[in-house]
């Protein structure tokens, strides 16, 4: 097998979900992968998988990415084994559901440390080689929740939002380098999320039929390779999030208040 004649992708998260079917998809269109999970037994069952479905190689790297010191680990090793990151996907992230002063504090720091700190880490020590190279692309997954507040996922939206500020911000710097920043801001997607915040219950996902993650992360594929910045997957959250712009605020949080909770 010949490694060298192909690019090379790193997602986080990809050991179920959204992060999944975009190793998936890049596995298709003949890139190489270095993937990166917790789940580790999981993560080198799909690399396996991956690597004799679609005649790729893949690099499983076991990380968990709510530790402070595991993207310079990541780059580390990478760059000892000479692998060159085309690609870059920032996928990895979780939510808490709540009462900001009822949740774990610990939980949400190393939420904020998955979902912010990881991903800026990252693309920090990834998009300086792209730029002395000419060329790269980075997508970043937020959230169609980046686009208002959103009480009892207080910190899971704010992350979200600073994801959705930093790419559209680090997208204009870099234009005319070659390198491209695409934001993917879904909607409620099919996956284990809602189960394990404990939101599968609240009105806003209750009886309702939710975009597969499979989808998702095509609709976000397709958007990576045009270079485009933001994409929002669906009408009605492409609806919602320009709708926000025009209502107050106070008003838009009490809205997001009712549809979050469960009864």
């Amino acid at each position: 097998m010949n490694v060298k004649c192909r690019e090379t992708v790193l997602i986080t998260g990809s050991a179920s979900g959204i992060g999944y079917e975009f190793a998936r998809i890049f596995a298709h269109e003949n890139y190489n992968l270095v993937l990166v999970d917790r789940m580790g037994e999981r993560l080198k069952i799909i690399a396996v998988e991956l690597e004799e479905e679609f005649g790729i190689f893949v690099k499983p790297i076991v990380k968990d990415l709510s530790i402070s010191t595991s993207p310079e680990e990541i780059f580390t090793e990478l760059q000892q084994a000479g692998i060159k990151v085309d690609i870059l996907v920032n996928n990895a992230g979780f939510g808490t559901y709540g009462l900001f002063n009822e949740t774990n504090l610990n939980t949400e720091l190393e939420m904020l440390q998955v979902n912010l700190v990881c991903l800026t880490h990252l693309t920090k020590l990834f998009l300086r080689e792209m730029v002395k190279q000419g060329h790269g692309k980075i997508l970043n997954v937020s959230s169609a929740a980046a686009f208002q507040p959103g009480p009892l996922m207080a910190v899971y939206f704010a992350t979200k939002a600073y994801i959705l500020s930093f790419s559209e911000a680090i997208a204009n710097e870099l234009e005319g380098t070659g390198v491209t920043v695409t934001v993917l801001c879904p909607g409620s997607t099919t996956s284990a999320f809602h189960e394990r915040t404990g939101m599968a219950d609240s009105k806003l996902l209750k009886g309702k039929k939710m975009m597969d993650a499979e989808t998702v992360a095509q609709i976000g594929y397709d958007a990576l390779m045009q270079g485009k910045t933001i994409v929002i997957p669906g009408f009605m959250n492409k609806l919602m999030s320009k709708c926000v712009r025009f209502i107050p605020r106070k008003i838009v949080t009490k809205i997001v208040r009712s549809m979050q909770e469960d009864k």
